[in-house]
């Protein structure tokens, strides 16, 4: 007997519940073919299909064509994703599964459907303080001085357990010194090669800002002249991934005019960087010219050609890629090239690079148990390899990969590849 005829699928529907259209569109490029799963965090720690990115896409499809409601379960899967957007790299037929889910937040969080104590304190924090530059130096200044005073440590015990998580997130607080802003111009130093503004973020001014510095010194020490300017602001990815699209959209229209007439924007945080070239997809019609000029700054310097640094660092180091650089941006190769390029240093291959740490914005903050789950492979993996430093570009993994390794009693560092680049040219 003949094989049986394959039955087709129902020819596709126009969506019915209003302001679904694009997420409805999206999903149906989806063939359902399942490469996703074995890429997908949770997927990998819950073994659930509705913890999947086809699982999910089912559910945003039955959401648009109105044949499930839009209620709870909607709601906790497409929060407990940590929008890694693994699966698109994966993905053979092009899905475009972060712009979804993100598109999918931002209609529950409309729908009234995220109103609870947390959801609410989480929304005002991403709207009133990250964005805002003095108001998150002086809150910044604050945990600084409960720092040294050794008040965070008294407390500790006192606190529930997801602000104990997050104080263990913490890095130390700079000095405000190291803390100011940066030149508007810094000049290039040697044959100039171009000129490139720099986006400082929120987070890194204040929690990183020593490789801010660096990265503006090599830079200039690779000849552009790096513009900082000081009309720019918060990129939105916080705000985007948390559903508040009009908030992440005002952000980055400011960005749009900070940046307008500038060859390149160069980033040094993976999650930044993914956001200026998502860009066109948040603001449709104008913002693919910021979008086209964003740039990591380890790309950057790969493409442009590295003057190598004559110091010399002496270590083992693992390279662990952020999930919007590798996944978002599709850069993989250029910091593993500038990180050969030092002298002394042994890039040293683990099991796990290409996976999610658990950081995702502020998921490891809203999702703890499950941040844990998904850092715990990760930490297997670097803990078998035994590198002396481990390199990310990307604050929140940073964060993350140093209270993970500091709790497991690991003996790496976790270091953003610019601070190894600035540590040998300063040799």
């Amino acid at each position: 007997m003949p094989p049986p005829t394959p039955t087709a699928d129902p020819a596709p529907r126009a969506a019915t519940r209003a302001g679904w259209e694009d997420i409805y569109a999206g999903s149906l490029d989806c063939v359902h073919c399942g490469l996703c799963l074995p890429v997908c965090p949770t997927y990998r720690v819950t073994g659930r299909e509705t913890s999947s990115p086809r699982g999910r896409i089912y559910l945003m499809r039955g959401a648009a064509e109105g044949r499930i409601p839009l209620g709870d379960l909607l709601r906790d899967e497409a929060h407990l994703c940590l929008g890694c957007r693994a699966c698109e790299t994966a993905c053979p037929s092009g899905v475009r599964y972060g712009a979804m889910v993100e598109r999918a937040r931002e209609e529950v969080a409309l729908a009234g459907l995220r109103d609870d104590v947390a959801s609410r304190l989480e929304r005002a924090l991403l709207r009133h303080l990250v964005p805002h530059r003095r108001r998150l130096a002086f809150a910044v200044e604050l945990l600084g001085l409960a720092q040294r005073l050794g008040l965070d440590r008294l407390v500790a015990p006192l606190l529930p357990a997801r602000l104990r998580a997050a104080r263990a997130l913490l890095p130390a607080i700079a000095p405000r010194r190291e803390r100011r802003a940066l030149p508007a111009l810094v000049p290039a130093r040697g044959a100039r090669r171009g000129r490139v503004a720099f986006l400082v973020g929120c987070v890194m001014p204040e929690f990183f800002p020593e490789t801010n510095a660096a990265t503006v010194r090599v830079l200039a020490r690779n000849g552009f002249d790096v513009v900082v300017p000081p009309e720019q602001g918060c990129c939105g990815a916080l705000q985007a991934h948390a559903g508040d699209a009009a908030t992440a959209r005002a952000l980055a229209r400011r960005n749009l005019r900070a940046f307008a007439g500038v060859d390149a924007v160069v980033t040094n945080s993976a999650g930044c960087g993914a956001a200026l070239r998502d860009a066109g997809h948040w603001l449709p019609g104008e913002g693919e010219a910021l979008a086209a000029r964003a740039r990591d700054v380890c790309e950057w310097l790969d493409g442009a050609g590295l003057r190598g640094p004559e110091g010399r660092i002496a270590a083992r180091v693992c390279y662990d890629d952020p999930c919007h650089l590798v996944h978002g941006q599709k850069v993989s190769a250029a910091p593993r090239r500038l990180l050969a390029a030092i002298e002394g240093l042994e890039l040293v291959p683990h099991a796990d690079p290409g996976a999610c740490c658990g950081a995702a914005g502020t998921y490891n903050l809203t999702h703890p148990e499950m941040a844990r789950a998904v850092l715990a492979r990760k930490l297997e993996a670097l803990a078998a390899a035994d590198p002396d430093l481990v390199a990310s570009g990307n604050p929140g993994c940073l964060m993350q990969l140093r209270a993970g390794m500091a709790e497991r009693g690991m003996r790496a560092e976790a270091v953003h590849p610019i601070d190894l680049l600035d540590r040998a040219y300063s040799r």
